[in-house]
């Protein structure tokens, strides 16, 4: 899966959304994902969702057709390209103000007679989200109710057009609940794609989520240093359970060009380190561009489209197109990091276990240098001690000369290929 995060509010009414689509298909991405399109509560977060049976009415347009019949031509207008599209499913919480609140009080936890919010604790301070109601599925007197409800709205998504989902919290949702919503939801709809998202699980939580069915988990590479070993540790505890989707930032992080001071090298580091990691991997809106304000679930619109302050796009679509063509870099398999004289390089080994590829990736860590990467042969590095082919995005070598001397650019990967 090659994701690109249109973000509804960015993007402004869905009769406009065939253009960022055409972009999109242009740099290789075959999915779409969208943040919550649902009609929000007072606080007007995307992800405070007081009926997700009606359609968000800042992203409509006014001389369109009805909201629902908008969303479903503006689905279509992504198949049509080659894009399936993902939806973010969120039913682990609802807005603090949404009908169901009232009407249904069994499905939520209360303190006297206020609903109780979820929350979190950030950098050692408890943030609590007054404007979010938490969905109780253990405690709930109605947990019937509560799961058919989960159920309409993955049947309200999917009968619109929605390829697949983008679980929201799914940890907060018990997995019994979620065997039950996927073995039904794929009994109707067998191509359907589910989606975990388990940021801040420990890597116990984010297996016994994905032990629940999901075909893929959004893993923490974009945090990681290139050296430390809890990112190996995570992949291999997981892998053999499902795939995973990698990302160089997201709508909760800040943006990477602004995190840089505006560094080129470290965003194209950052994107192909994600692309060639795991079986899938996402990129936001805007990154292509070198956007710098941040993503906001209440106040990003229209009007936050930047002028550019790069562009990335003919980069992402080679390294799309690289990982849309070679099986090796479309799933979790074997990998393992290479120790290496120099310290400032990163040389990792994988190895398909669908097809008879095994792949060496060598990266320059460092964002701002040059860095020399020198082997007496490059053979002994892959299993089958087979010549090797380059496969880079950018600069690729026509043969690889042995012994082999390179000057890797500030933030360059170097990517070869063989066949076992």
């Amino acid at each position: 899966m090659r994701i690109y995060n249109l973000f509804p509010r960015l993007a402004g009414p869905m009769t406009r959304w065939p253009a960022p689509f055409d972009r999109a298909a242009a740099m290789a991405f075959d999915w779409i994902f969208l943040n919550p399109v649902q009609r929000p509560g007072a606080s007007g977060s995307l992800y405070s969702v007081a009926d997700p049976f009606d359609v968000d009415p800042r992203i409509v347009d006014p001389s369109g057709p009805p909201p629902l019949d908008e969303l479903r031509d503006a689905l279509a207008a992504a198949h049509a390209r080659g894009l399936r599209v993902m939806a973010d499913l969120v039913i682990n919480h609802c807005a603090a103000d949404a009908p169901a609140v009232r009407g249904h009080p069994a499905w939520f936890r209360w303190s006297g007679s206020e609903v109780e919010h979820p929350g979190c604790d950030e950098n050692g301070a408890r943030v609590v989200w007054t404007d979010l109601a938490r969905f109780d599925y253990e405690g709930t007197r109605d947990r019937a109710g509560l799961v058919d409800h989960a159920w309409n709205v993955v049947a309200h998504l999917a009968g619109l057009g929605f390829d697949g989902f983008r679980c929201d919290a799914a940890y907060q949702v018990p997995a019994d609940v979620w065997r039950t919503l996927m073995e039904r939801a794929r009994g109707r709809w067998p191509s359907l794609v589910f989606a975990a998202e388990t940021l801040g699980c420990t890597a116990d939580q984010t297996r016994a989520t994905a032990r629940a069915g999901f075909d893929l988990v959004f893993n923490s590479g974009k945090w990681w240093d290139f050296s430390s070993p809890w990112l190996m540790e995570q992949y291999t505890l997981v892998r053999e359970t499902c795939g995973s989707i990698g990302f160089p930032e997201s709508h909760d992080t800040a943006r990477l060009f602004e995190e840089s001071g505006g560094n080129v090298a470290e965003m194209k580091q950052r994107y192909l380190f994600a692309a060639l990691f795991s079986t899938g991997v996402l990129m936001p809106a805007g990154f292509e561009f070198g956007f710098r304000r941040r993503l906001h679930v209440v106040h990003t619109g229209p009007d936050d489209v930047e002028a550019p302050g790069c562009d990335l796009t003919d980069f992402i679509r080679r390294a799309n197109e690289l990982k849309r063509d070679h099986p090796v870099f479309r799933e979790e398999c074997p990998a393992h990091v290479i120790p290496w004289e120099n310290p400032n390089l990163l040389v990792m080994w994988r190895g398909a276990l669908k097809s008879n590829e095994e792949a060496l990736f060598i990266l320059n860590k460092d964002v701002h240098h040059y860095q020399h990467f020198h082997a007496r042969s490059l053979r002994p590095l892959v299993q089958s001690g087979a010549a090797l082919r380059c496969v880079s995005p950018e600069n690729p070598l026509d043969h690889v000369p042995e012994p082999f001397d390179y000057g890797l650019r500030p933030g360059e990967g170097i990517v070869l290929v063989a066949a076992r």
